[in-house]
């Protein structure tokens, strides 16, 4: 299983980070929610961008690219595999920063990965 970090985690039913979480906790994988917000999600708490969490497979961003750019370091440290950029969080700056670390960049909608087994 992989060990998802979701930034841009959100308690709204509505969002597709809230619907991520809760698909991939259903699907046997661990989560860490990352957000602006208090709260749980998928039974997991939210946690500021603090602790570096050295055993991450994915980081799935739905954070727009114009807030990103605080997050650059603490992503990059938790040295994931790869980075999906989910539709309207794609990041030029920060794929290439990711990439020059030999992280896989994916242009991706995780929902529909997880949903059609590409995950």
């Amino acid at each position: 299983m992989k060990k998802t970090l979701i930034l841009g985690a959100s308690t709204n039913p509505a969002r597709y980070a809230y619907l991520v979480a809760n698909k991939l906790v259903r699907k046997g994988h661990a989560i860490v929610n990352v957000g602006r917000k208090v709260g749980k999600v998928a039974g997991v708490e939210i946690e500021q961008p603090e602790q570096i969490h050295t055993d991450i497979d994915t980081v799935t961003v739905y954070v727009g690219p114009q807030n990103q750019a605080p997050y650059y370091d603490y992503i990059l440290k938790t040295n994931p595999k790869r980075i999906i950029f989910n539709p309207g969080a794609e990041n030029p700056e920060l794929a290439e920063m990711a990439a020059n670390q030999d992280i896989e960049v994916v242009e991706a909608c995780t929902l529909v990965m997880l949903n059609t087994g590409q995950y």
